[in-house]
């Protein structure tokens, strides 16, 4: 088998990466147009994540995030966004590097993008090593998102987005917090 030493799967997520960079740089100048908002999960683990121990006692794995109504003061730079969002009623400023992104959904249009967090194994070979977890509102109730979808290597993604779409349509939304949801459907089960 051939070496890709050009390292094209890294090349590519951090296009993708890219693409939400420029996405949040215009929404922190301009504000969300139309219907627009954003599903954005991350790994908490990875180095550079700032949140507050509650958070992260909380979601120690995995956590989405919903830029929509209540959001503020958010910063984007070439690494990282930094913004203001309230979970349960306190709020809470967090810092995300765009390495530790996982998922990217805006449900206005259907479009995701989904990120691959890859490590070695004990033989060397690259593994994706993040763990599903229940998905959870801000309030801390459970949500009904479905079960996710694992479309077979390079076919569309398209009823992955549909799905992902359902979820965020009939997650649960609490009063005077920022909604976050585990969107299982941008992992793919082994």
């Amino acid at each position: 088998m051939t070496v890709d030493h050009i390292r094209y799967d890294l090349l590519a997520q951090e296009a993708l990466r890219s693409v939400v960079r420029r996405v949040l740089t215009d929404v922190a100048k301009t504000g969300l147009p139309g219907d627009h908002h954003f599903f954005i999960s991350f790994d908490t683990r990875a180095p550079g994540v700032r949140l507050s121990q509650r958070m992260l006692e909380k979601y120690p794995e995995e956590m989405t995030i919903v830029l929509q109504h209540q959001f503020w003061d958010l910063i984007v730079t070439e690494t990282s966004f930094e913004v203001g969002l309230s979970f349960g009623g306190i709020p809470e400023r967090l810092l995300v590097p765009f390495t530790a992104l996982k998922g990217f959904f805006d449900p206005a249009v259907k479009f995701g993008l989904q990120f691959e967090t890859l490590t070695a194994d004990a033989d060397g070979e690259e593994t994706d090593d993040a763990p599903l977890e229940t998905p959870v509102s801000a309030n801390g109730a459970a949500s009904n998102a479905p079960t996710p979808l694992k479309p077979a290597p390079g076919a569309a993604s398209e009823p992955a987005l549909a799905s992902a779409a359902s979820a965020a349509e009939g997650a649960e939304k609490p009063a005077g917090g920022a909604q976050v949801v585990q969107l299982d459907v941008f992992r793919n089960k082994k």
